[in-house]
């Protein structure tokens, strides 16, 4: 059995967008995709300002940039009366952090990092190739998987989401599970009738809910997310997160919210879970990646730009040559570490406080909230400093 320099378990954005940078600094990768094919279950996102500057900078930008959106606001507005309450000037961003804010569906991403893996010579790609477990010892780490198969590495990166088999030989936790749940749906533009502006990002924030809206593939389909808290899971009931729930908490908002509901998926739901931030990600020749480091809920749509940053940092940090020394190799992850560790638990608690900001359901509450968002001065941008900076202009 010879020994892969790199072995990553996981074949979605954060696995594959590490393979291929690790593979342009002269690094040799393998990738283990569970699945018979490499695909992403959703379908739209965001990358902000953050992670299209890095893309740029390691020349993945432009392969998305034809399927991508660059939307000119984000909005939000209160989704039982519909007034708008602030935006972001995403054209004013761009200038001061220096990259686009881009959103495309989610396959679209994932094919073009495929591409880019699949012209990497040093890069080889495996599919349905479930991964159950990890022995890290002193010289290599060995990796098994269901159908009895074995391979053998220097370093084993865990970028095998959510339930990572990876995390569970580093911590033992569980998946947290925020009460929400999510439907989907990226349709054809022509079979939405009622849509905001294609110039826009919209997220209509409501009691306990929020519906997120805005154009995909260079705007040919539309993507819409509601979000909303179960009260059946509230009450302890099994079955919870229904599309009858779904209509229910939806039913009392405005015209606008409640036209996008038909067009949802009905035929699968996404229950919204996160975990706690870790102090670390690494043990011996094992450390994680993207949700399998820092699974965090949506609300600053960072998800799978963050495990884009983890795998630039972790190319950055790994030495060229090979083998590597055993101090060496913990050096460089524990660089890693310091390079991101502090940074994506940071998005992971922020996520949750704006999650909490976006579904207040009190009176109260919903006129402070209101009314801090409309006297925002919309050039004011030192809530999302920290997240989409360093600022190159101001």
């Amino acid at each position: 059995m010879s020994t892969d320099q790199v072995l990553v378990t996981g074949g979605g954005i954060g696995g594959l967008s590490a393979a291929v940078l690790l593979a342009r600094r002269g690094v040799r990768v393998r990738v283990l995709e569970r699945s018979p094919e490499f695909a992403e279950v959703g379908a739209g996102l965001q990358l902000a300002p953050n992670i299209t500057r890095m893309l740029d900078e390691v020349g993945v930008l432009d392969r998305i940039l034809p399927l991508s959106v660059q939307p000119r606001r984000l909005v939000f507005r209160n989704a039982e009366t519909a007034e708008e309450l602030t935006h972001l000037d995403l054209a004013d961003a761009r200038r001061r952090y220096g990259g686009p804010y881009l959103v495309l569906h989610r396959s679209d991403l994932l094919r073009a990092l495929l591409e880019a893996a699949e012209a990497e010579p040093g890069v080889t790609l495996h599919t349905g190739h479930e991964v159950t477990g990890v022995t890290d010892g002193p010289d290599h780490a060995l990796v098994h998987c269901a159908d009895g198969t074995e391979f053998r590495a220097e370093l084993v990166v865990g970028a095998d989401g959510l339930h990572s088999a990876v995390r569970a030989h580093l911590v033992d936790d569980e998946p947290l599970c925020s009460g929400y749940v999510a439907y989907r749906g990226a349709v054809p533009i022509e079979q939405v009738a009622h849509r905001a502006s294609m110039d826009d990002v919209v997220v209509w924030m409501g009691p306990g809910l929020h519906l997120v809206q805005y154009p995909v593939r260079a705007g040919r389909l539309y993507n819409q997310v509601a979000v909303f808290r179960s009260e059946q899971y509230r009450r302890g009931e099994r079955d919870w997160g229904t599309p009858a729930e779904l209509d229910r908490t939806y039913a009392g908002m405005c015209d606008e919210v409640r036209a996008a509901v038909p067009a949802l998926g009905r035929d699968h739901r996404w229950p919204m879970y996160d975990r706690e931030p870790l102090p670390n990600w690494t043990r011996g020749r094992l450390t994680l990646l993207g949700d399998a480091a820092h699974p965090m809920l949506q609300y600053l749509a960072q998800g799978a730009g963050q495990a884009l940053l983890d795998g630039a940092a972790l190319a950055d940090a790994l030495p060229p040559g090979r083998p590597w020394a055993s101090h060496d190799l913990g050096a460089a992850l524990r660089e890693y570490e310091a390079a991101r560790v502090g940074f994506a638990s940071r998005v992971q608690a922020t996520a949750r406080v704006w999650g909490d900001i976006w579904h207040v359901d009190s009176p109260v509450s919903t006129l402070l909230r209101d009314e801090v968002f409309r006297s925002r001065d919309v050039h004011d941008y030192h809530l999302v400093d920290w997240l989409y900076g360093p600022a190159v202009s101001a």
